[in-house]
């Protein structure tokens, strides 16, 4: 009954890594076990949420996120990877902004290297 409620608050909490799949996944277990009291009933709630939050954070979120800052998929991943395993939680918040500014950095040096005379000669 509050599957569209439980949803919009998963979505809007989703900014903060991982606080949407725990927000979510708490909301509707508590609603299937409250509405159905029966722990079985909690399975294909748990199935289906874990099914949706695998396709958001494999293929949507580095997809869409990656568009708009201008980096491949891959890269949004390693580096959401790899600043949850250097830097922890904050490494995880911090991974995507710290990316998108080494990307711009680099492609800058590059285009300068490209017209400088090391380059031209």
């Amino acid at each position: 009954d509050f599957a569209l409620l439980i949803g919009m608050s998963a979505g809007i909490v989703s900014f903060v890594p991982y606080l949407g799949l725990i927000v979510g996944l708490s909301a509707a277990t508590i609603a299937a076990l409250v509405q159905y009291q029966e722990l079985f009933a909690v399975l294909p709630v748990l199935i289906v949420f874990g099914i949706g939050q695998a396709a958001e954070t494999v293929a949507l979120t580095p997809l869409f996120v990656g568009d708009k800052i201008g980096l491949h998929p891959v890269a949004v991943i390693f580096a959401v990877l790899a600043g949850g395993q250097l830097f922890g939680f904050f490494g995880i918040l911090l991974a995507l902004p710290a990316a998108a500014v080494i990307m711009v950095v680099l492609r800058r040096a590059y285009g300068h290297y490209l017209e400088s005379d090391l380059y031209q000669n």
